[in-house]
């Protein structure tokens, strides 16, 4: 039996497991491995910041899919890669061997990168620690007048600043009332450039009259240090902060550092067009944990729900011995940005489109992805 080892849960390995369940690989044997057994989908998190969802509207059940795949369910996490043994060490001191690897884990945020932001600092990744401390923030809120700095304005930092500012905005104010009757304070601190910058001029402008209409401040400055009660910025200055959180860029696993594999300058997995590591043809990898060397592009949650079909495809045919396949990302990709209060703006390539309407849409494509890996009979039904 050949094993093949699926790590992490994200959204390229849930289609990988709905496949399977329609089409078991014949003469292998499949293990998933993920610190938690549920996949929270990343672009609904600011609609539960935003309180249009439950945390449970957004999650999909790793548990169930596996099951219905007749997937072995591991729930731990690697702490080191060894390529040249084809084994990977888990947290719990344990090893799994494999003779096909696939990588899904996500990108990380590195907890010292900000001095003090281990200490003080809300860090959006991993999402489900991030959704577990939400309702501490909510339950202070209640209490007394916040101030909330965003770290990061790219379009994580911008959704979460003005699904806070929804919520959490007193009466009489723009962001209208969502939990709290004493309001809220939101800086969105950029790091210098501005919001959603490397987007069209056009979306740049509607999400900058929509943070002044929020009530959002802007803050172009960098963070140099977190602080207890507040954020130290670059110019040295204070900004006070009661709960800062970090939404910068993400960052290579460190457990990838001196696995073997082919990285690329960011310590990420260097791969080919068949979605193999450049160096050991017998990983795969796709998402953010990921760098197409071919066709570089964005480290978005879009990429690898793309991947996904290909990647479990590419598993099927490396397991039976026929030749991989290409997989093609999109050129372009339809990005919707949500602002906290039930509206969204659209941008695709130059284009760019904002109302209700896209929030509607929005909605009805997230609800659609987590719903198809989720709802009973589902998942062993071709999407």
């Amino acid at each position: 039996m050949k094993q093949v080892l699926l790590l992490g849960g994200g959204h390229a390995h849930v289609h990988v497991l709905q496949r399977l369940a329609q089409q078991p690989l014949v003469g292998a044997q499949v293990t998933l491995v993920s610190p938690f057994d549920r996949q929270m989908y990343s672009g609904m998190v600011p609609g539960l910041v935003a309180g249009h969802y439950r945390a449970a509207d957004c999650a999909i059940a790793l548990r169930p899919l596996a099951q219905a795949a007749s997937v072995r369910f591991v729930q731990a996490s690697a702490v080191q890669l060894h390529a040249a043994a084809s084994q990977v060490q888990m947290d719990d001191g344990t090893l799994l061997g494999y003779d096909w690897l696939s990588l899904d884990t996500g990108a990380v945020m590195h907890r010292d990168h900000l001095p003090g932001a281990r200490e003080h600092a809300l860090f959006v990744r991993p999402i489900e620690d991030f959704v577990q401390q939400l309702d501490a923030i909510w339950a202070r809120a209640a209490q007394r007048r916040l101030h909330i700095t965003v770290v990061g304005a790219g379009a994580a930092g911008v959704e979460l600043a003005l699904a806070v500012q929804h919520r959490l905005g007193a009466p009489g104010t723009p962001g209208k009332p969502g939990g709290s009757a004493t309001g809220v304070k939101v800086s969105l601190l950029t790091g210098g450039p501005a919001p959603l910058a490397g987007y069209a001029p056009a979306v740049m402008a509607r999400v900058q009259r929509t943070l002044a209409a929020m009530g959002v401040a802007v803050v172009r400055q960098g963070a140099a240090a977190v602080q207890a009660h507040a954020v130290l910025l670059a110019d040295g200055n204070r900004l006070p902060c009661d709960v800062a959180v970090l939404a910068t860029g993400a960052q290579a696993p460190p457990w990838l550092a001196g696995s073997g594999l082919a990285l690329d300058a960011q310590g990420f997995v260097s791969t080919t067009a068949t979605l193999q590591s450049a160096s050991h043809p017998q990983v795969f990898a796709v998402g953010d944990v990921a760098t197409r060397r071919d066709t570089p592009h964005a480290k978005s949650g879009v990429y690898a729900v793309r991947a996904g079909p290909a990647l479990a495809l590419n598993l099927q045919r490396a397991v039976a011995g026929l030749p991989l396949l290409a997989h093609r990302p999109p050129a372009r990709t339809l990005n919707l940005v949500s602002c906290g209060n039930r509206s969204a703006i659209a941008a695709w390539g130059g284009w760019s489109a904002q109302g209700r309407w896209v929030w509607w849409l929005k909605d009805r494509i997230d609800r659609g992805f987590v719903a198809r890996y989720t709802v009973p009979g589902n998942i062993s039904r071709p999407p």
